[in-house]
């Protein structure tokens, strides 16, 4: 059975490159999408996604915001955070606490695709910053 992915973020243009990203992969498809926090939680609830990426900056409610509504009513999805940022320890330790698996930075947007594998595989996927590498 298909993979199905729930895509959150404001920016129309990043949503097709998920979409295309995601779906180049075999037997993954994009469930739905949503443009803010608040879209992210109904769609979560409706769609029954196996994985749900959430980007950090949207309107309404932030995704952060939108992780511990949807962590404390669906425990059992994965959740992805974009971010432009770089993924740093204090990045991951509030992802953590929202109920995050993993994060990217946009920026390299082929790991959502490895970041996803591993949420699937129920393994955490936090892309270190460039300085976290190499200490």
């Amino acid at each position: 059975m298909a993979v199905r992915v729930l895509i959150a973020d404001d920016d129309a243009a990043i949503r097709r490159l998920l979409r295309r990203l995601i779906e180049s992969h075999a037997d993954w498809s994009v469930c739905g999408d949503a443009e803010d926090g608040q879209q992210a939680i109904l769609k979560a609830a409706e769609l029954g996604p196996d994985v749900i990426v959430l980007d950090l900056a949207m309107p309404q409610m932030n995704g952060l915001q939108a992780a511990r509504e949807i962590s404390r009513a669906l425990p059992e999805i994965p959740l992805l955070l974009l971010t432009v940022q770089q993924v740093s320890q204090e990045l991951t330790k509030e992802a953590l606490h929202a109920g995050f698996k993993g994060a990217v930075s946009k920026n390299t947007g082929s790991e959502v695709v490895r970041a996803i594998e591993s949420l699937l595989q129920h393994q955490n996927f936090f892309q270190p910053s460039r300085k976290d590498a190499y200490v």
